[in-house]
């Protein structure tokens, strides 16, 4: 479980096929202290849960190695990773960390895709196009992942929906790097699912 606040950018810096290209093995450098990350732990990369297979030192630079299953190949942007890709870290929560977000699971439900950036001073305003089967999700002061940083909805218009973006997460996450055209892992709120599911049932 995670919050979607951002820790650290890390970078892949290797990654292979393995099981008859059933996974992609990757390697992700960062700046965690190695000995808290155990084998078996989960770190959401870009919004995805995925889990530590090994890790070590190099270089003065932590790295991890995670397997991204054809699931999650298919489902989202891990199918376009590659070498030299900064992706968003989370560590999973601990009891009795702070809930500075909302609550994610690390299973991203699709993918979303930028229709338009405006640029101001130090902050950015970002307008989405959301999978139609999500849309139903997202409501304006609503959360929402993106690329793993939890993010509140400012306006929606069909499968359209809005964010901005403030100067402090710009400079510590992958978001400064979005362009019109950029796919993005959406993970809708839980809350807003339970709802629709509760009203489907009615």
């Amino acid at each position: 479980m995670f919050t979607g606040i951002v820790t650290e950018v890390g970078e892949i810096t290797a990654m292979c096929a393995v099981a008859q290209g059933q996974l992609h093995r990757l390697r992700i450098t960062c700046r965690y202290d190695q000995t808290t990350i155990a084998d078996g732990a989960s770190i959401a990369c870009n919004g995805v849960c995925l889990t530590v297979v090994g890790s070590g030192v190099a270089d003065g630079l932590t790295w991890f190695e995670v397997d991204a299953a054809a699931e999650t190949l298919g489902m989202t942007t891990a199918r376009g990773w590659a070498v030299g890709t900064k992706l968003n870290l989370e560590r999973a929560l601990k009891i009795g960390d702070e809930l500075g977000g909302h609550i994610v699971a690390g299973h991203a439900d699709g993918i979303a895709k930028i229709r338009l950036r405006e640029n101001f001073p130090d902050m950015a305003k970002f307008e989405l196009e959301a999978p139609r089967e999500l849309a139903k999700f997202i409501a304006p002061k609503g959360s929402v992942a993106l690329d793993g940083v939890s993010l509140t909805v400012n306006t929606v218009q069909d499968v359209s929906f809005t964010v901005l973006i403030i100067p402090h997460t710009l400079a510590v996450t992958t978001l400064q790097g979005w362009q019109t055209g950029t796919e993005i892992n959406i993970e809708v709120d839980q809350m807003a699912r339970y709802a629709a599911r509760l009203a489907e049932m009615k």
